[in-house]
């Protein structure tokens, strides 16, 4: 990992949350909540996911050293992976807006010295840990992409048309 990478890891996840987002936005309040058989069993539990992982590896990574983009009182709370942060489709498109700029504030903060870096953290289980900091935010923005590709699954299934995870855009 470097900071070039990073930084357009960055404009890739802003820019395609923009774009699933303008879809998700489309969606009335039955389609947003209706049920499917994949283990976030809709596009509402599906964001509410995304946004408290991406919450939680923003306030973990905070750990590495005084980052800047972690003073802001959005990070303050603690928020569980069991719990629903996410209520209306205008709620989170909001929240996700918010977030993903802070996403983009991180990776400007991020220099080639923090990639070589161990960051020690606990999960969501309260487990200690100790990993590579430039695989941690690999790992972080490829779960974005995992769970992004399941939200397009559903907007299919929902009828909605998508296609908005194309990378080579902004190489």
């Amino acid at each position: 990992m470097d900071t070039q990478t990073l930084k357009l890891l960055a404009k890739y996840n802003e820019r395609t949350n923009a774009e699933m987002n303008a879809l998700i936005a489309g969606l009335d309040d039955d389609a947003w909540r209706r049920q499917f058989d994949g283990y976030f069993k809709s596009v509402k539990s599906m964001c509410n996911h995304l946004y408290i992982g991406d919450y939680n590896w923003l306030r973990r990574f905070s750990g590495l050293r005084d980052f800047a983009y972690a003073k802001d009182p959005l990070l303050a709370p603690r928020i569980g992976f069991g719990e629903r942060v996410v209520g209306t489709v205008e709620n989170y498109l909001a929240m996700r807006k918010v977030l993903d700029a802070k996403i983009t504030e991180f990776a400007e903060e991020v220099t080639e010295a923090d990639f070589e870096k161990t960051l020690e953290y606990r999960d969501s289980g309260n487990n200690p840990h100790a990993r590579n900091f430039g695989g941690l935010v690999l790992h972080f923005f490829t779960h974005q992409t995992h769970h992004r590709g399941m939200v397009s699954l559903y907007l299919e299934f929902l009828g909605v048309e998508n296609d908005y995870a194309n990378l080579c855009d902004l190489l």
